[in-house]
């Protein structure tokens, strides 16, 4: 399955004031920007994920995902490289979209990520006030990469 999303700077938080999120804990089995493989907790919910390279634009990319137990999850993260990854995210919707807004913890706190997905690479959606500037392609925004290379270790 192909995976197509735009990702984006977040301006400011207040939107999410009176919102509930849910928490999430990934890290992963292989980092290779070719084939890169998460285990991930989401609220009461694990997951396993397989990603492919991104294209050239940076906005679309293989993407193969199963439901696993959360006790398999939790003993597969305790395989996984050093620098698992920690946010609360949030779904707002937004026209015909959901935006997924993923505030970032520990070694990464400080950093506030919007994705959203779309069905083709020049798809439409409404873009809220509180976006802010597009990092779609940029690798540093990968989880994958953050993993490696965290928000808090980088110099702006």
């Amino acid at each position: 399955m192909q995976e197509i999303e735009r990702k984006f700077l977040i301006k400011n938080t207040e939107f999410l004031e009176d919102m509930n999120g849910f928490k999430i804990v990934q890290g992963y089995l292989s980092n290779d920007p070719k084939r890169n493989v998460r285990v991930r907790i989401k609220g009461d919910l694990a997951f396993i994920t397989i990603k492919g390279m991104s294209n050239e634009s940076g906005l679309s990319r293989f993407e193969w995902e199963k439901e696993i137990d959360v006790k398999e999850a939790e003993e597969l993260l305790k395989l996984c490289l050093p620098g698992v990854i920690e946010k609360t995210r949030y779904e707002i919707a937004s026209g015909d979209h959901t935006f997924e807004v993923d505030i970032f913890e520990g070694e990464n706190k400080g950093l506030i990520i919007a994705e959203v997905e779309l069905k083709s690479e020049d798809e439409a959606f409404e873009k809220p006030e509180w976006l802010g500037d597009e990092v779609t392609g940029d690798v540093r925004y990968y989880n994958s990469y953050l993993s490696t290379q965290p928000f808090a270790a980088w110099s702006i």
